[in-house]
């Protein structure tokens, strides 16, 4: 996340927020609570939701400190939350990791309701993966539930997450760069003229996409008041589990890629690849890196290892087949200090959204402690002719140490 602050002080992610926002103060991380969201911070607390979630890793905890406020006119209290050790954004996340949000946004949703509160913000981006668990690290996200009351975000859930996970599991999985271009959601509009014809006989499909687009079309330009129309709290909960329903029904096999089973078709001998893991391992141990990023990761094998040694370790491919692959061993394994992400390194995540400082790059967002680089710079020099001299000075703005090569070769850089 940006150190950078906006002109109220705040960081820039979290500037649209009017019930408060993050800012950076010696290099620690608080946000500021307004009064306009008294009420709701304090049943938040008070009816033991916040608690609940915490404990079960559905939200990120904090606590509340003395600190003088940014805004001191809207200042109601200032919390310290956790701060999550790598800020990753949808574009960059395998289809895995997308449903394990999404599900996880539904979950929150529903206990919401039970203490009479719901989520006014269903953004993939309040999401994090934080001990290998999908983590809303947005606390001001909830509000006051009032009978009656419509699903505010629901339109934002099926534009983060219904709408790209039926594009990826239907269409191409690489529809999800439509994150990266579209930064509040897929359009439903545009995901219905994607989807193929057979999702209108789809229930969950045709309601939440193709019909929903639909309703958007019909009253585009009219004016819609935020709590217009009625909905029980019995309907609500139907449309989380249709929602959840649809979303669990979407699935996406990691197959037919050029890397997806790179390490069954290796020529590495077992001897040489267990000699290249006990390098990695060597040199991990020696620097024990709070931050080791991966690039050029595949499936993580390598990843692994040096996790054993690193405080956190981001496993970066180009290939989605990877990604999942990655993804889902890190579920089984239950790794809690492994992220795998999507990544091109001749084209990496710009910095995106007002000003291009909403969403940081791939770059913003370092540098690491240590960088792998196994298999990788013959595919930069060779297949993508990035001459050697901007790749050492890329790397060099990347990372402190740089451990590159088939085995042996490892630099300072």
């Amino acid at each position: 996340m940006t150190n950078q602050k906006t002109n109220n002080g705040g960081l820039p992610a979290s500037f649209r927020d009017p019930s408060g926002f993050l800012f950076s103060r010696g290099g620690v991380l608080y946000r500021q609570i307004n009064r306009a969201y008294e009420r709701d911070y304090s049943r938040l607390i008070e009816s033991g939701l916040y608690e609940r979630l915490v404990k079960n890793s559905f939200l990120i905890p904090h606590v509340e400190v003395d600190q003088p406020a940014e805004q001191p006119d809207s200042f109601y209290k200032i919390i310290q939350p956790e701060r999550a050790p790598f800020i990753s954004y949808p574009y960059e996340w395998s289809f895995g990791q997308l449903k394990s949000a999404a599900l996880a946004t539904l979950t929150i949703q529903k206990r919401a309701l039970k203490a009479d509160m719901s989520l006014k913000d269903a953004s993939a981006y309040n999401m994090q993966f934080v001990r290998g668990k999908a983590t809303l690290i947005d606390t001001l996200s909830f509000e006051v539930y009032e009978e009656g009351q419509p699903w505010v975000a629901y339109k934002q859930f099926c534009q983060h997450f219904l709408a790209p996970l039926a594009l990826m599991a239907l269409r191409d999985v690489r529809l999800s760069q439509l994150l990266r271009v579209y930064i509040d959601g897929v359009p439903l509009d545009l995901a219905s003229e994607l989807l193929p014809t057979k999702t209108r006989f789809n229930f969950g499909l045709l309601t939440h996409i193709h019909v929903h687009a639909g309703a958007q079309k019909k009253y585009a330009g009219e004016e819609v008041k935020s709590r217009g129309g009625s909905m029980s709290r019995q309907a609500m909960t139907g449309l989380i589990e249709s929602l959840e329903s649809t979303i669990q029904k979407l699935d996406w096999t990691p197959r037919g890629t050029e890397w997806g089973n790179y390490y069954d078709i290796t020529n590495y001998s077992d001897a040489a690849f267990e000699h290249k893991k006990q390098l990695v391992g060597e040199w991990s141990a020696r620097l024990k890196p709070a931050l080791t990023w991966d690039l050029g990761a595949n499936n993580g094998e390598f990843s692994r290892v040096a996790g054993a040694n690193s405080g956190f370790v981001v496993s970066f491919d180009i290939d989605p087949a990877a990604v999942e692959q990655n993804y889902r061993q890190m579920k089984h394994d239950k790794t809690e200090n492994l992220l795998p992400l999507l990544l091109d390194l001749t084209n990496p995540s710009p910095a995106i959204g007002w000003a291009n400082r909403e969403r940081d790059s791939f770059g913003g967002r370092g540098p690491a402690d240590l960088a792998l680089a196994l298999a990788v710079i013959h595919h930069l020099a060779i297949s993508n002719n990035v001459p050697l001299p901007q790749l050492a000075d890329f790397f060099a703005e990347t990372t402190k140490w740089l451990e590159i090569g088939r085995a042996s070769c490892r630099e300072r850089v």
